[in-house]
């Protein structure tokens, strides 16, 4: 008997012993507070009128937000607790904290222009909060069936990225205009519709099949604080992230694009 209650007990130490232990359980959640905070921060420093520094901290965000997840798969500390903390900070640091600073930066400008232009621009930034939870909600309901490969719409921080990479390059611009102020507004309802849409973007997840954390991220998050310390002074740190981002979400549109003219030769090539 004694030996039967040893063989039984001796399977639940083992499994006990591999569980990674509650510090381990914290790394992940705490790599989320810090998409968290840089969605906080991005709010208080377009409140303050510092642009750049708001833009800043929306990419920071995108930083943590693309290392908790990994860091749980690499040290099996997933849980459904992580999952939801995870989305509700993404969409305060990748939906409502892009959406006031597009409003921070622009309300003030356009209004001069009369009412129309006002309600245009409060519109055009709860247009983008709205999208990018709806965004998050058909992402957490469908995870269980979709093609890891791909993501249907554009993600919510490549779509925040777009939004604080242009708010960022304009705001260092001294020249004010309607065209100007309305395209701003427009990349966010733009922004918006693309996460919404059912245009196919590639995921990346293929490339971290072992779960480790990929080497670039041994060189972005250097990058990524570097520019944070000398945003003020990189002139040219804008562009080069609009340019990153704004490519990758006319990626969606234009590779559905290219599949449509791609079939349509097929057919008439094949009667």
């Amino acid at each position: 008997m004694n030996a039967e209650r040893e063989s039984e007990t001796l399977p639940q130490a083992a499994d006990e012993s591999a569980r990674p232990g509650r510090g381990v359980y914290w790394l992940p959640n705490l790599l989320t507070t810090g998409t968290l905070f840089g969605g906080f921060y991005a709010i208080v420093a377009a409140i303050d009128g510092n642009f750049s520094r708001a833009g800043t901290a929306v990419f920071i965000a995108m930083v943590f937000d693309g290392l908790d997840g990994r860091v749980a798969r690499w040290t099996n500390t997933q849980s459904e607790f992580g999952k939801e903390y995870d989305s509700l900070c993404d969409m305060v640091a990748f939906g409502v904290a892009p959406a006031i600073v597009v409003y921070q930066w622009g309300i003030e400008r356009i209004a001069d222009y009369g009412q129309f232009w006002t309600r245009f621009g409060w519109l055009a930034a709860f247009f983008y909060a709205v999208t990018a939870g709806l965004r998050l909600a058909r992402f957490n309901s469908r995870a269980a069936v979709a093609d890891k490969r791909y993501f249907e719409g554009l993600p919510s921080p490549s779509a925040a990225g777009t939004v604080a990479g242009f708010i960022w390059l304009v705001s260092e611009i001294e020249f004010d205009s309607l065209a100007r102020l309305v395209l701003a507004f427009m990349v966010s309802i733009i922004a918006g519709a693309l996460m919404v849409s059912k245009f196919s973007y590639w995921s990346g997840k293929e490339l971290n099949l072992r779960g480790r954390i990929p080497w670039i991220y041994a060189l972005v998050i250097p990058l990524i604080y570097v520019l944070a310390s000398l945003a003020p002074q990189l002139s040219l740190a804008p562009q080069l992230l609009l340019l990153i981002f704004g490519t990758y979400a006319l990626s969606g549109p234009l590779l559905w694009i290219v599949r449509k003219l791609v079939k349509k030769k097929r057919v008439t090539d094949h009667p």
